[in-house]
């Protein structure tokens, strides 16, 4: 019954925006404070000054879980290491690379590159599965929640069943010795949920880098919980965790 639900869940998600349409449930609180509204203005409001927000009458402050902490996550790991060289990302969360290029230069590669200009950042196309870099040439990367992607042809890029071991391979390729790689996936029970992203088991991410050391594991839970220092038997308990690797070459 669960796996069914998930199945429609998915499904409804990709041709409706599920947080907006619940949020219709406040149409009536929406109505009763525009009438508030006017009432404290002294002021009648016009129908073209309407601009409905209904998702957001909530007690707590919403966020991804998964995103929310490996950004913090990296930028923790960074601060703490101090790449005295460039930073190089391969295709992560575009707003926590603008955050991180404020205190530490960053080369942003992305297979859809981004168009923007900001100082410490340089943003350039690229394939996670060919990159352009020589091997043994970087100290500092980070590819977030992208590896998972690869292969599947979400963003464009050309189907490959193989595609998340490839991108792990050139990771691995491009890192110095005695360089840092910082890499996050989902992890869990072990699947592919098309075209989305796969899930790993977490000793899949090892494995597949074994010429590197792991440093260090944190995990977010499926209830949202971070903890930094887990372990693999946690990580494979999740059905959509986010594992948090710190590898060294």
């Amino acid at each position: 019954m669960a796996t069914l639900k998930r199945f429609f869940v998915r499904w409804i998600g990709a041709f409706m925006d599920a947080p907006r349409l619940l949020g219709l449930v406040y149409l009536p609180r929406y109505i009763a404070n525009w009438r508030s509204y006017q009432r404290s203005s002294g002021a009648r409001l016009r129908l073209g000054q309407s601009y409905p927000c209904l998702s957001d009458f909530v007690t707590t402050t919403p966020f991804d879980p998964h995103y929310f902490y490996q950004s913090a996550w990296l930028a923790r790991e960074l601060q703490g290491r101090r790449p005295t060289a460039r930073h190089v990302d391969i295709g992560s969360d575009v707003r926590m690379i603008g955050v991180l290029s404020a205190f530490v230069p960053v080369d942003f590669v992305d297979y859809r590159p981004l168009k923007v200009s900001l100082n410490g950042l340089v943003c350039a196309a690229g394939d996670i599965t060919s990159l352009e870099f020589a091997s043994d040439s970087l100290g500092s990367v980070s590819s977030l929640h992208v590896v998972e992607h690869i292969g599947l042809g979400r963003y464009g890029d050309p189907i490959d069943a193989n595609g998340s071991e490839r991108a792990l391979a050139e990771l691995a390729r491009v890192v110095k010795p005695g360089g840092h790689l910082f890499l996050s996936v989902p992890v869990g029970r072990e699947t592919v949920c098309f075209n989305a992203h796969r899930v790993f088991d977490p000793t899949t991410i090892t494995n597949a880098l074994a010429p590197l050391e792991l440093c260090g594991f944190s995990l977010v839970t499926d209830d949202g919980q971070y903890v930094e220092t887990a372990t693999m038997d946690a990580a494979r308990q999740q059905m959509y965790g986010c594992g948090m690797f710190v590898f060294r070459k």
